[in-house]
């Protein structure tokens, strides 16, 4: 989830009834910490807690020095990343790739935990490919070594973000450790989370890509969890205003002219998720004109002032629907 769990989204979803928000994945070499992208990715100590980081590297000391970093920032949560299956990591013997070499994910574990004083947590897929998933041992040796919180993906590096999730898979690694444990992969409703932690046994779940658009969605999910019957997501008019406001923040969190080229996508993922919830109601798609036309905006004011015309036109009769 890096370039979409940042600082303005993280705020945004806790405002939202979120509790847990997990930064963007940060590399683990400081060298790189100077750059722009890393600098907005690093935690802030005015962000609301808890304030739980993801590292990535290859290197035990790298990752000890990061995870020490981090805390002296303000982090009170450090999160170990054997998950992305992203080519650009996974070149590098990082993210998924590190689940190739159990002795150095066993050396990256054990320096981590030991270079800082807050909880230590543990990001990782079923392996690296379906013939070759060794989740089970990482999350025992894992266990034994202080790691405080496992997340299982249920897929394998090799698969990426395509075809099933084994969550029959993820039971298995569940039943294997006795540490708090969360199912990860293709969750994308209240039922689905339901369903995953009923055949997991998993404490929780983690949401993804199920939140681009639709930053209310793992808020509605911890609701019902917990037993809450509010469940319903905001009603359309809120959520344009809900989007407008995340613009506004992406905005000046990056500036103007970044800013405005990062709202772009985030406002993508909210149109095609709109239209893929509220067809029933608009027929045809005509919001991919409105995100033809909102690609096109070169200034924050324009952006800003797309949102005010939908809303003060009551756009194909939008305040009727909830």
């Amino acid at each position: 989830m890096a370039g979409v769990t940042d600082r303005p989204f993280r705020d945004l979803c806790r405002g939202l009834g979120v509790y847990w928000a997990v930064g963007e994945m940060l590399t683990s070499d400081l060298k790189l910490w100077s750059s722009t992208k890393s600098t907005k990715r690093r935690v802030q100590i005015d962000e609301a807690g808890p304030r739980w980081v993801q590292i990535a590297g290859a290197d035990p000391l790298q990752m000890a020095e990061a995870a020490q970093a981090c805390q002296q920032d303000g982090a009170e949560i450090i999160d170990i990343n054997l998950g992305c299956p992203a080519k650009k990591v996974c070149n590098r013997a990082a993210g998924s790739a590190l689940m190739k070499d159990e002795a150095l994910v066993e050396q990256i574990l054990s320096a981590v935990v030991n270079a800082v004083s807050i909880p230590v947590t543990l990001k990782m897929r079923l392996g690296w490919s379906l013939d070759h998933q060794n989740a089970i041992t990482i999350a025992q040796m894992a266990e034994s070594l202080g790691i405080s919180l496992v997340t299982v993906h249920g897929r394998s590096r090799a698969c990426r973000f395509e075809g099933p999730v084994y969550y029959d898979r993820i039971r298995a690694v569940r039943e294997a450790v006795s540490i708090p444990f969360l199912a990860n992969g293709d969750i994308r409703s209240v039922e689905d989370a339901r369903k995953v932690i009923d055949v997991t046994g998993a404490d929780g779940v983690m949401i993804g890509r199920a939140a681009q658009g639709q930053p209310w969605l793992p808020g509605l999910i911890d609701r019902a969890l917990a037993g809450g019957d509010d469940l319903d997501p905001p009603a359309w008019i809120a959520q344009l205003r809900l989007v407008r406001d995340h613009v506004h923040a992406l905005q000046c969190f990056y500036g103007d002219i970044q800013g405005v080229r990062i709202a772009r996508k985030h406002v993508g993922w909210f149109l095609d998720a709109a239209q893929s919830h509220l067809s029933d109601h608009f027929g045809d798609n005509p919001f991919a004109q409105k995100k033809q036309r909102f690609n096109r905006l070169q200034s924050a004011d324009a952006q800003i002032h797309f949102f005010d015309d939908l809303m003060a036109s009551d756009w194909l009769g939008a305040r009727r629907v909830a």
